[in-house]
C-alpha cells in the first residue's frame, strides 16, 4: 500500500491493520475500521500509542470508564498500559486511523 486513502472494495467486516513502517523503536500503521456498533476488545499495550483519526467518527473508552469521541482530524496519546478499546465507529465514511506505537511520552 502506498496511499493512505485507498480503501479495499468491498470493505472488510472487521478492522484491518496495515504496517507502514516498523523499526525496533517505532511502529506506524494504518487502521481501517468499518462500522462497529459493539465495543471492541480491550487493549493494554506495552508502548505508547498516538492515534490520528483521518476520517469518520469514533469513540474510545478507557479502563476508568471515561470516553473520548473523536472526529476526523482529532488525535490523542494513549500512554503505555492504559487500558482502552474502541466503543463504536460510524459507517460512512468508514474510520481510517494513523497509529504510531513507541516510547512517545516525555
Amino acid at each position: 500500500m502506498n496511499n493512505l486513502w485507498q480503501l479495499p472494495d468491498p470493505l472488510p467486516k472487521g478492522e484491518q491493520f496495515a504496517t507502514l513502517l516498523k523499526t525496533p523503536q517505532i511502529h506506524i500503521e494504518r487502521i481501517l475500521s468499518p462500522e462497529q456498533r459493539e465495543p471492541g476488545p480491550w487493549y493494554d499495550q506495552p508502548q505508547d500509542e498516538w492515534v490520528l483519526l483521518l476520517q469518520g467518527q469514533a469513540c474510545l473508552e478507557y479502563g476508568d470508564g471515561t470516553q473520548q469521541i473523536l472526529q476526523a482530524g482529532d488525535y490523542c496519546l494513549i500512554p503505555a498500559h492504559q487500558r482502552h478499546r474502541v466503543l463504536y465507529t460510524n459507517a460512512e465514511p468508514p474510520c481510517l486511523w494513523l497509529a504510531i506505537h513507541g516510547h512517545l511520552s516525555p
